[in-house]
């Protein structure tokens, strides 16, 4: 493995362990909606990228062109605002392991629908990797469903998949967008985004206000701001970066398969949360998803950028 790929994985279970705790948020903030949860998320989200763009302000502005700032906005709402607030629905309404199995057929979307991209092997070279992730995600299914849970959450399951539709639609066009803007660094890229996001969950403030209950005291509201400001760093500010060096460093075939980091991180968190050892079919489940990763950065061995 070379050292650009290397780099690249790296920076994947960095991502992949801060997005993780994305999982955890609706858990937290059970009591709250997952629009609350959202606005909350990605206004201290918006208002930290702003601060840290102010000096960069003068260089980017020339760098990034009107049709730049449409794509931000059309990545924010599919990677952060309708994704969060559908995989905050679907933990709330199937939990946690549900979620994250759904979010784990990503892998496969994103691969198939790179695999036509210039560099890109040979979809014969990707299939064991594409077989094994299958088999990891049917095996957590399979353990998720033997207890009845996904089908008390149905909403939560259709949600789910909603999820998985926007993200698969973010990580494509995010990858592809920044291997055009060479002249953008992924930080400014990352704060940017951070921008576009907060503003979009500013415009969502009065509906979220209107559809609250009522019920929040101010200590809850408070727990709501430091559940945010948290996440809003670990995973918004932190895993996106990551996110984004890795998305330059890896073709778009592997960067499908690296999202597989954030479904382990998320299940060992559930597990955590839960206080309960994965059981046998999640350990076998867990391999499978490791060994996919692996056979997909082999196949990658060799291929230019």
């Amino acid at each position: 493995m070379n050292r650009k790929t290397l780099n690249g994985v790296a920076c994947a279970v960095a991502a992949g362990a801060l997005w993780g705790l994305v999982f955890l948020v609706p858990e937290l903030g059970r009591d709250f909606t997952p629009l609350e949860l959202a606005v909350g998320r990605y206004c201290v989200y918006g208002l930290i990228a702003s601060v840290l763009l102010v000096p960069r302000w003068p260089r980017l502005r020339t760098e990034l062109g009107p049709r730049d700032w449409w794509a931000l906005c059309r990545l924010s709402l599919l990677g952060n605002t309708l994704y969060f607030i559908l995989l905050a629905q679907a933990v709330q309404q199937g939990g946690i392991a549900m979620t994250s199995l759904v979010i784990g057929f990503l892998p496969v979307a994103v691969t198939l629908i790179g695999s036509r991209d210039q560099h890109a092997p040979p979809l014969r070279r990707l299939a064991p990797s594409l077989l094994c992730g299958l088999a990891g995600v049917a095996c957590i299914a399979w353990e998720s469903m033997s207890d009845g849970a996904a089908r008390q959450g149905i909403v939560g399951l259709l949600c789910a998949v909603g999820a998985l539709a926007a993200w698969t639609a973010y990580a494509v066009g995010n990858s592809r967008h920044l291997a055009r803007l060479s002249r953008v660094s992924a930080h400014d890229w990352n704060l940017a985004y951070g921008v576009t996001t907060g503003l979009q969950a500013l415009l969502l403030v009065p509906l979220a206000w209107l559809l609250d209950d009522g019920s929040h005291q101010a200590a809850d509201w408070w727990r709501l701001l430091a559940i945010s400001t948290g996440i809003a760093l670990a995973a918004s500010i932190g895993g996106n970066a990551f996110w984004n060096r890795m998305s330059r460093l890896l073709p778009l075939t592997m960067v499908g398969q690296m999202i597989l980091f954030e479904t382990l991180f998320a299940l060992l968190y559930g597990f955590l949360w839960e206080q309960r050892f994965p059981t046998t079919g999640e350990t076998v489940a867990l391999v499978l998803v490791v060994t996919s990763v692996l056979l997909c950065v082999h196949a990658h061995r060799g291929r230019a950028h």
